[in-house]
């Protein structure tokens, strides 16, 4: 397996960050701004520090969730393809994980569908998503790059269609969980960023873990409307989920990733 990617990212990717996170004012505004109230103030008594204002406080950033990386194979795209458009008919409503594209819009030209939705890299998360201070960043990347050197690429297999909701439950989704095969070595994984989490006081991953790749999301708790429709694809046609010896499809892992 390719060395852990550490990547420091941009203010896109730290969406839902407070605004107090934004860079200090520059310190020869603050000044001019100071000698003009000092000017204007002189006459009422007032002193300069009643006048400025407090600084923000250390700016967090959000730690992504550390991940396994893999890819649906090409053989596989279209079977899936089909699958996400019968969801799609049943559920409306539905975006694209990451690229957050209206499943609907995309459904109308297959080479879009496969091509945004299925052709890009998924991850299995293997910690939770968390605000981190700034001085906290160097440690834990060390350690995760100590902990994950050189891991090898192991093969995991996708059994089962599920529906996942987050824990605010804004968000429900639509996913594809490991049942079988790698669920041992991502198990092991996890444990590690634990360790790493647990001694930087951050919160470790749920108890029972259950691995998965997100496909699509909906706004809101819609576990129910997902799962009937689900179940009514099942009642429809048994293979509306392509199998192979027990799973959907089965890939191998191509590196880890973490995203700050």
């Amino acid at each position: 397996m390719e060395m852990l990617r550490a990547t420091y990212g941009s203010d896109s990717e730290v969406d839902g960050a407070d605004d107090s996170a934004a860079a200090p004012p520059i310190v020869g505004s603050r000044s001019s701004s100071v000698s003009s109230r000092s000017k204007a103030d002189s006459g009422n008594g007032r002193s300069n520090l009643e006048q400025l204002e407090p600084l923000p406080p250390p700016p967090l950033d959000l730690l992504q969730s550390p991940g396994v990386l893999v890819a649906i194979p090409t053989t596989m795209k279209m079977p899936v393809a089909l699958f996400v458009k019968r969801v799609a008919s049943l559920v409306p409503g539905l975006y694209a994980v990451d690229i957050d594209y209206p499943l609907a819009e995309l459904c109308r030209d297959d080479l879009k569908l496969e091509q945004m939705l299925l052709g890009r890299e998924f991850h299995v998360s293997l910690g939770r998503t968390v605000p981190i201070k700034v001085h906290q960043i160097d440690s834990i990347v060390a350690m995760l790059r100590q902990k994950f050197p050189y891991q090898r690429r192991y093969s995991v297999e996708f059994n089962k269609w599920n529906v996942f909701v987050n824990d605010e439950q804004t968000r429900s989704f639509l996913a594809l969980e490991v049942l079988g095969g790698g669920l041992s070595e991502i198990t092991k994984q996890i444990h590690i960023v634990d360790v790493i989490y647990r001694l930087h006081g951050l919160p470790e991953f749920y108890k029972n873990p259950r691995p998965h790749i997100s496909l699509l999301w909906g706004l809101g708790d819609t576990s129910d409307r997902l799962k009937q429709g689900l179940e009514e694809i099942d009642r429809c046609n048994k293979n509306a989920s392509p199998s192979c010896g027990g799973h959907i499809f089965s890939c191998k892992t191509s590196g880890i990733e973490c995203k700050i």
